[in-house]
């Protein structure tokens, strides 16, 4: 019997002005082989108009968040949103599965075990990471930053792929 030992690597790629559009994309991988990992990124964003900023160069334009996603349990809206507000969370949107409720990272699990203390249907809580303002563009070059985001979103290293596109 063989014992293999792998080591994984956190790597953040960021990418400013995709497509010359000023869209910022943030890249995160988690992989065995940080080298192989870098080519398959650069090659997809080459390919597809995307460029590499160095590292830390598009961080700012991002913060961290902590995520909890409730599920409709058929109360009011009102109701539901003044819970969310006393929770201590720092805002919420409404979408057509229940709410996003977004608070500080570190207080993701305490607003969560609160909420789910009143009764809501906790669907799962993340760190995310929230543009600080995002940028609208024309139907065509979205979706060429569309395709960009997704072909990278596909590569087997990479957990998780952030824009600014509004």
């Amino acid at each position: 019997m063989h014992r293999v030992i792998a080591s994984f690597s956190r790597v953040t790629f960021p990418r400013n002005r995709s497509i010359s559009s000023g869209v910022a994309i943030l890249v995160v991988a988690l992989t065995d082989n940080k080298n192989r990992t870098t080519a398959e990124v650069k090659a997809v964003a080459n390919k597809l108009g995307g460029k590499i900023a160095s590292a830390g160069a598009v961080n700012f334009l991002f913060d961290q968040k902590g995520l909890v996603r409730l599920g409709i349990d058929g109360r009011g809206s009102e109701e539901v949103e003044l819970t969310i507000i006393d929770s201590g969370a720092e805002d919420y949107e409404k979408t057509n599965d229940g709410y996003l409720v977004y608070t500080q990272p570190k207080q993701v699990k305490q607003i969560s075990d609160k909420l789910s203390g009143q009764g809501f249907k906790v669907l799962g809580i993340e760190l995310v990471m929230e543009p600080k303002e995002t940028i609208k563009l024309p139907e065509q070059e979205a979706q060429k930053v569309i395709k960009l985001l997704e072909a990278l979103d596909n590569l087997d290293d990479v957990v998780e792929v952030n824009s600014n596109l509004g």
